[in-house]
């Protein structure tokens, strides 16, 4: 069965990009939220097996709204992505619970590599 995911991120083009790549590979596209405070309200409608969401994010970043997921949903399955590939960005993000961590610009091979690491 296809894999439920939500796209978290500001870009409205990254968004577009990140979708393509996984409907592409038949994953089915849930959900999309620009900023945390979104995908915090969007998680809990759609239920997705997983969440791609941007650290760097208005109103909202991706660590704060990772960190709320977890805190309501302990099984929840989040990938971050970031253009910055900042050490501590990254063991923030593993220590709040992310199961992996992208670095943008992104190829889709490493999406998809850490989509089906993480989720099958």
């Amino acid at each position: 069965m296809a894999k439920n995911i939500m796209i978290v991120d500001d870009a409205a083009f990254m968004r577009m990009m990140i979708k393509d790549i996984l409907t592409k590979n038949g994953y089915n596209v849930v959900g999309e939220a620009e900023n945390g405070a979104v995908a915090i309200d969007k998680y809990n409608e759609c239920k997705p097996d997983l969440v791609l969401m941007d650290i760097t994010m208005p109103e909202m970043d991706g660590l704060q709204a990772l960190k709320k997921i977890k805190a309501n949903d302990p099984s929840a399955t989040v990938i971050m992505c970031s253009a910055m590939g900042q050490q501590a960005m990254v063991i923030e993000s593993i220590q709040s619970g992310a199961k992996d961590f992208i670095v943008k610009p992104f190829q889709a091979d490493r999406v998809l590599e850490a989509v089906k690491k993480v989720v099958g």
